[in-house]
């Protein structure tokens, strides 16, 4: 009822534990598949390819649960495809991470009381290959933990010789063809880290500051500007006001007194300016702010350099050789004692940037930098994903795509420091500057150096999707698994990596995609939605998680909260329900096995097959449906649910329920169920396993005898639909629900027999009296049977004899005072319903919870007058 095609078999066997422990499982399985090579991709293979690249980890990094979800999600992905017969390359490798990276080393240095520039910098940048080598990495041996189908014989490093060679030969064909240029701008700068940082390794806080309101020129030719870094002020170069402001109009073109200086500085008219907002004047200091650089670019302005790269005063007066923080409160009191502060607020509340690294606030300062000429790129960008190239998945994260490629500001692209790709271009004595390719030899003579800075680190994994496969060569791999088929990585990188690797992939790859889909996922946060920090408390190692629970039921909780692009809240006891479930996965099979579930043979006709054996192979077939349909639409949210309720509610909880009765009768119906319910498993166990597959593997061998899960293959939907035996189950499943209801109503233990006449004659339900009987602890009805309670269910007749078995008077007390506080709350909520008076003056949100509370009564009424009404007469 299912196409699939087996693989050979060995004899199955029986022989599991009791208990699953998926300590003694999870390693040694993991081990076999990639000694077996399971995970190694073929490019002499005539299989389609799949590809998925991993979005490299910094080598400094371990595993968090961010990683643990993504990487769940990819690993579920390759596996299916593994097992639908395509050559599946999930490739892995990891980011050299310059800042992070060199900072490790940096401490290191500074315990022994060193500092790079002690060492130099070629003997610092081999100590950092050193640390590399012996303590980067970790995050590699924490992937194998949770299980990563990845094909460890492709593993790559940015910095390694391959990538490093693609890093040289774009920046050589970009460089020449005008893309790449250097130019003073306004960048981030890390006054600990001395670097260019870029935007994604700023965090923005809310510090406590002050806010001074400084008074500028004198007597009618004054303006009042206000500023939380009054240190900059000294380089101030205009006072910019908007066009349209009354208030100005007669000072624009003038020049006023810049405080504290022997400069006059002018007053210009720029759109920019909010007239709102404040006085609806600000001070310009172009070298030491974006939006000020931008007016002084329109304007002409000159830019005043008035720190150095350590945040210290370097402008000549009073104030130089102070600390930014030590020159504000000089400057402020300065000025306050001139009467040039209007005004202060402190603690002025406001956002301000810091170094991701070392957490030292971020300074914005004029610098010259290699930047990236990024508009002919991004629209190219841009343009894939609006023709169709590309797809966004969901389809409503393109408007944040688009956000950012069309309205890209070109990219700095150098950084301040020694670990990292150094950038390939040569000064000269007499100002020459020359890019060199990674095969061509650097010029030579006296006066000859090399450019100091290094890459910034986005600008190497920008390559990735086709670095890693041995490009600028024309390599097998390169030919087979490029473009890759799926890029699945958080929205919150959408401009820092994504577009990058869109715009390089592009541009290198003359015009064909990196990668055929973007699936872009939430980001992962604790129980209650908030964002998982070590200054919240709430940061969980999954590796904690994986020890107590095993790594499937932490994946399993992943991919159960994975909808596309909505962040996930995840919480140890969804974990923990996940571990349960694997157990009862465990159980379920154990007993099927010692029962002699098989997959020996072909399925019997639909003929030879009971209702409910027909049932189950239909909800198999309608599962593999959906699971087929949840994995291309990256639903794995709703893939988890579909097959966590299949396995757990229609195969272990009625399936292997309704077939005992069949087991333990013996002969040839009961050697049907047992080849249906292995069949059940098998096709349930290879649905599972992309998801949980260290659980699925232990059983699956176990029970098929084959060679593994892992290149079983992927289970066909046969088309096979039996609506007829769905509908006759369904019958069975609310009869047995309906009167085990009415047990629990009635205060019986769950496996307490009672004496029932069934009359089912007529019904579809008189093949499966015996199964209702077993699952409903009903005994026949004997000669001494007394029909004390009758339910009418499913079009038949069920009567219970409960004499002897409850309190019946206490029962009926007890239900008799439930019913009458039901009415009471009945009575209540009808009163202030009819009421005109109320009804005019209360709330919407009132009324309804009213209404609802009038709903609850009713429901309460009916349900506690048909227990009364069920119960024996006195």
């Amino acid at each position: 009822m299912t196409e699939n095609t087996q693989q050979p078999h060995a004899a199955p066997t029986t022989d599991l534990p009791t208990q699953y422990t998926p300590a003694d499982v999870e390693g040694k399985l993991y081990e076999r598949w990639v000694e077996r090579g399971y995970f190694t991709a073929d490019a002499t293979s005539d299989k389609p390819p799949y590809t998925i690249v991993i979005p490299p980890p910094n080598v400094t990094g371990s595993l968090h649960l961010g990683h643990a979800f993504q990487h769940t999600l990819m690993d579920a992905l390759t596996r299916r495809k593994r097992m639908q017969g395509f050559e599946a390359l999930w490739l892995p490798g990891m980011d050299h991470a310059g800042i992070a990276t060199q900072n490790k080393v940096e401490q290191q240095l500074a315990e022994e009381g060193k500092s790079r520039h002690d060492l130099g910098r070629e003997e610092f940048v081999r100590r950092v290959w050193q640390w590399k080598e012996e303590y980067g990495g970790r995050i590699l041996g924490q992937m194998r933990r949770l299980g990563d189908g990845v094909d460890w014989s492709r593993e790559r490093f940015t910095m390694d010789e391959g990538l490093s060679k693609a890093v040289g030969t774009i920046f050589k064909r970009l460089y020449d063809d005008g893309l790449i240029y250097r130019a003073e701008r306004i960048i981030n700068w890390c006054p600990r880290c001395l670097t260019a940082i870029s935007d994604i390794e700023v965090n923005y806080q809310e510090d406590d500051g002050e806010l001074v309101s400084i008074r500028y020129g004198e007597g009618d030719e004054t303006l009042v500007v206000a500023t939380t870094r009054a240190e900059t002020m000294l380089g101030d170069t205009a006072v910019a006001v908007h066009p349209d402001d009354e208030r100005y109009r007669h000072l624009v073109g003038k020049k006023i007194k810049l405080p504290l200086t022997d400069r006059s500085i002018p007053v210009v008219a720029d759109a920019h300016v909010d007239p709102e907002f404040g006085t609806g004047a600000v001070k310009v200091t172009p070298a030491h702010d974006p939006n000020d650089f931008a007016i002084g670019q329109r304007h002409g302005l000159e830019s005043i350099t008035v720190m150095d790269e350590r945040a210290v005063i370097t402008a000549h007066g009073p104030f130089q050789g102070l600390d930014r923080y030590e020159a504000r409160s000089t400057i402020v009191a300065a000025l306050r004692e001139q009467g040039r502060i209007v005004a202060e607020k402190r603690p002025y509340v406001h956002s301000v940037g810091h170094c991701s690294r070392c957490q030292t606030t971020v300074e914005p300062r004029l610098s010259l930098q290699w930047w990236v000429k990024v508009a002919p790129l991004a629209k190219a960008a841009g343009d894939a994903v609006r023709d169709g190239r590309v797809a966004i998945h969901p389809e409503d994260m393109s408007k944040r795509y688009f956000d950012w490629v069309d309205n890209m500001h070109d990219w700095c692209i150098s950084r301040q420091l020694w670990w990292g790709h150094r950038i390939p271009v040569w000064y000269g004595p007499d100002g020459e500057t020359v890019c060199v390719g990674p095969d061509e030899e650097p010029p030579t003579g006296e006066g000859w150096h090399q450019e100091t800075d290094v890459l910034d680190t986005w600008f190497s994994s920008g390559l990735w999707p086709f670095s890693t496969l041995g490009w600028p060569e024309e390599t097998p791999d390169l030919a087979k698994f490029y473009p890759t088929d799926v890029l699945l990585t958080g929205h919150d990188i959408i401009f820092f990596w994504v577009a990058r690797m869109m715009m390089f992939g592009l541009y290198a790859m003359d015009g064909e995609v990196p990668f055929k889909t973007i699936a872009l996922t939430g980001l992962v946060r604790d129980e209650r939605g908030k964002k998982m920090s070590k200054s919240f408390g709430n940061v969980v190692d999954p590796l904690d998680w994986m020890d107590t629970y095993g790594s499937d039921a932490v994946r399993f909780t992943l991919a159960r909260g994975a909808n596309p692009g909505t962040d996930v809240p995840i919480g140890e006891d969804w974990v923990q329900a996940s571990r349960n479930f694997a157990n009862k996965i465990w159980n379920a099979t154990r007993f099927a096995l010692m029962n002699g579930a098989t997959v020996e043979g072909p399925l019997p006709d639909a003929s030879e097959l009971s209702a409910t054996d027909r049932w189950i192979l239909s909800r198999l077939n309608r599962t593999v449906a959906a699971a087929d349909g949840y994995y291309e639409d990256f639903q794995f949210a709703k893939l988890s649910d579909a097959l966590y309720h299949f396995a757990w509610d229609e195969v272990f909880d009625w399936y292997v329920e309704l077939s005992k009765t069949t087991f333990q009768a013996g002969g040839a119906a009961a050697e049907v169920s047992k080849r249906v319910l292995g069949e059940v498993l098998d096709v349930t166990l290879r649905l599972l396993h992309p998801v949980v597959p260290f659980v699925t593997e232990e059983l699956w061998t176990t029970l098929t005898g084959g060679e593994s899960v892992v290149v079983a293959p992927w289970p066909s939907d046969s088309g096979f639909r039996d609506e007829a035996a769905e509908r006759e189950i369904e019958l069975v499943r609310s009869v047995i629900t309906e009167v085990r209801r009415f047990r629990a109503d009635q205060g019986l233990q769950p496996g307490q027999r009672v004496p029932a006449r069934l009359t089912l004659d007529g019904t579809a339900l008189a093949p499966h009296e015996p199964a209702i009987r077993q699952l409903l602890r009903l005994q026949p009805e004997g000669d001494a049977f007394t029909a004390t309670a009758t339910l009418p269910v499913a079009g038949a007749e069920v009567a219970l004899d409960l004499s002897g078995t409850i309190d019946v008077a206490a029962e009926r007390k007890r239900l008799a005072k439930d019913l009458a506080a039901a009415e009471k709350e009945k009575a209540q909520a009808t009163a202030k319903l009819g009421n005109e008076a109320f009804l005019a003056k209360a709330p919407d949100h009132v009324v309804d919870k009213i209404r609802g509370r009038l709903a609850k009564a009713e429901e309460d009424i009916t349900r506690l007058q048909a227990q009364l009404d069920r119960l024996p007469r006195a």
